[in-house]
């Protein structure tokens, strides 16, 4: 990148469709294109960042600039392919999901992380998407992504016209509503460019309600220190005092904002097998995934976005739940008994880390 050779004259009505074409035949639900020019977002990411917002995601702040100008970050792109491939599951019933949130002894995974990781199943079929344009058209220059470079994602899907951003600040779209992952090629091609989207969330404020830990501080305004996603994901450390009552039953991740978007009884069905749930993620008690070992953590986590945050992260997010569940008033004395025994069991061995999250979730128990 860029491409050397010059490209040969391309008929661009039915290279559109050609396009549109072949990546529904590899699995995505959607496609766009765009151009580089990212305007006021640039500026809101560096506003954003200079609040602090990202927490400990210090990637973010040192490819800055790169994030802000995909022209930076793969030196002659004049436009970027951008696609969505649905994630949600035949098993996943937005009802049961809450009555699991409800349940203090179930552990709640976030619905995109139960099967295979997005980063395996989508890098794949994008590269494939590109050498597939390369041959219809001739060389050139690009560069494939999903969720892996410092890239405005959701703010160049926005642009293409594959959905508008939703008060949460995730990308919606009418007819998905927003159970989707993006992924994007980076081409030194002047593909003609698409329309953006209207906004549809209207006066709807229920994402911004229905946050356990306000991390939706006013509409497209996200602090990510307060998010859950971000709390048992991202954040290497101690999760906060204030913020763990309201993680609830949730180990990895957080749904709600999406849960309660009336969009999404739009959402559609991924097409693809990757993305099915593994080793009973969607129902799992924390007392199941709490007696995993860290070598059988590593096991039934190959090939899942969970392994990435290791099993002293993924112990202090289970401590949590379990504190939350021996402090609510649904869990009967049974489940309060085993859960005491489990983490009392765990203690002698457990890490600094882990230690203090157990020692926090034996005091939450109700006298």
């Amino acid at each position: 990148m860029p491409s050397s050779v010059a490209q040969p004259s391309i008929d661009q009505s039915n290279l559109r469709h050609w396009l549109e074409e072949q990546a529904e035949l590899l699995g995505f639900a959607n496609l766009r294109i765009t151009d580089t020019h990212l305007g006021p977002a640039s500026e809101r990411l560096r506003e954003w960042l200079a609040q602090g917002r990202h927490g400990h995601m210090e990637y973010m702040q040192r490819h800055a600039d790169l994030r802000a100008d995909p022209q930076l970050l793969v030196p002659g792109t004049v436009r970027v392919i951008c696609v969505t491939m649905n994630y949600l599951t035949d098993e996943i019933n937005f009802d049961r999901e809450w009555q699991r949130l409800e349940d203090p002894g179930q552990a709640v995974v976030s619905m995109y992380a139960r099967g295979r990781d997005y980063h395996k199943a989508m890098r794949k079929r994008l590269q494939d998407l590109a050498e597939l344009i390369e041959k219809r058209i001739g060389p050139l220059g690009y560069r494939v992504f999903t969720d892996s470079a410092p890239l405005m994602e959701v703010e160049l899907a926005r642009k293409a016209g594959l959905g508008w951003r939703g008060k949460h600040t995730l990308l919606l779209n009418r007819e998905s509503g927003s159970t989707f992952f993006l992924g994007e090629i980076l081409v030194d091609v002047p593909l003609p460019i698409d329309h953006e989207e209207e906004s549809h969330c209207g006066t709807c404020q229920a994402c911004i309600e229905v946050c356990p830990t306000q991390a939706i501080t006013a509409p497209y305004q996200l602090d990510a220190r307060r998010c859950i996603s971000y709390l048992t994901i991202e954040n290497p450390a101690a999760i906060p005092l204030e913020f763990r009552p309201a993680m609830g039953n949730r180990v990895y991740g957080c749904d709600d904002c999406q849960l309660i978007c009336p969009w999404n009884k739009f959402a559609q069905r991924a097409v693809l097998p990757d993305f099915a749930q593994r080793h009973g993620l969607g129902r799992a008690s924390l007392l199941q995934l709490w007696s995993w070992t860290e070598s059988e953590f590593e096991t039934r986590h190959e090939g899942s976005a969970i392994r990435r945050i290791g099993y002293a992260r993924w112990r202090r997010n289970l401590a949590v739940a379990m504190g939350n569940a021996l402090a609510a008033e649904g869990a009967d004395s049974d489940l309060r008994h085993s859960i005491r025994q489990a983490l009392l069991g765990a203690l002698p061995t457990a890490d600094d880390l882990v230690a203090e999250h157990i020692d926090w979730a034996l005091a939450q128990a109700r006298v």
